[in-house]
């Protein structure tokens, strides 16, 4: 099993933003009142960030109307070095948001292998994004209502190189709504009961010493770790207003630049900061 692999180090960011038909139902189906144009700043924002404070280069999908769910961009691929897997989401008007971002990872010479729609289906294997946390030294994915078994499976076969461990999501709806890398060798993870039982499961199966931080709030498990093609350490988090219990855990990070940014529409439907985009490490420029 390949065991160097720093977690971090990116150069390219695929987003898709966010569309007129962006909100109506959270993720337990519920209705929920969602301000687009508000979703639509923060998006901007974020943008902003990944392209002029972090350096990263921004490849941008337009959006589209009839893909609500379009903006959650990292449920449809798991990329590690050059080879990106293109899943298949639970919900099957979600696949044909795959079509778009295939066509940006071939523009990226990537090596794209194709999770299928004849594996996906009633009884068959299912993976988002969202539920895998690559570690730089392995994987885990979470066990959920939108990833099973077989999908798991089949991220193995595609990254035979990595050790791939499967735990239940609890105290969540997906992995990463309860953790995230914070670094190289660190994993955010909220305090909730729930999370702390996934994460004891996970200290179970891994070879591996993490450093672990924990945080109050769960919105605060999602943050977005980037090192910069410039080799500064960045850390995109929650603003103060959405969690702010939780930022003087942000202030243990040495040596970090902290970026506060603002999450709050796409939380009201299970959305994180990690959902608006596939993070690449390419050694080239387009």
């Amino acid at each position: 099993m390949a065991s160097v692999c720093p977690y971090g180090p990116f150069t390219h960011a695929i987003v898709r933003g966010i569309p007129e038909s962006f909100g109506k139902l959270a993720e337990g189906g519920e209705a929920v009142e969602t301000d687009v144009a508000r979703a639509q700043r923060q998006f901007g924002v974020l943008m902003g960030a990944l392209r002029q404070k972090v350096g990263l280069q921004l490849m941008e999908i337009p959006t589209d109307a009839e893909f609500p769910e379009s903006w959650r961009i990292e449920d449809i691929a798991v990329i590690q070095g050059d080879t990106a897997l293109i899943t298949c989401p639970y919900k099957q008007q979600r696949r044909a948001e795959a079509e778009a971002v295939r066509e940006v990872l071939y523009e990226l010479n990537m090596n794209v292998v194709e999770m299928g729609e004849e594996e996906g289906g009633s009884g068959g294997a299912t993976l988002e994004g969202s539920d895998v946390l690559f570690t730089g030294k392995e994987f885990f994915v979470g066990i959920s209502k939108h990833t099973n078994h077989h999908g798991a499976e089949v991220l193995a076969n595609t990254f035979r190189d990595f050790a791939v461990s499967t735990v239940p999501v609890c105290g969540g709806s997906r992995l990463k709504n309860i953790c995230s890398m914070g670094g190289p060798e660190t994993i955010i993870f909220s305090n909730s009961e729930g999370a702390k039982k996934t994460l004891r499961m996970m200290e179970q199966l891994t070879d591996y010493n993490y450093d672990m931080l924990s945080v109050p709030e769960s919105v605060a498990a999602n943050c977005v770790y980037v090192r910069s093609p410039a080799k500064v350490d960045f850390l995109l988090h929650p603003t103060v207003d959405e969690c702010p219990n939780s930022i003087a855990a942000f202030q243990k990070l040495p040596d970090y630049t902290l970026l506060p940014t603002a999450c709050s529409e796409a939380s009201k439907l299970g959305g994180m900061l990690s959902s608006f985009c596939l993070l690449i490490n390419r050694k080239f420029n387009y």
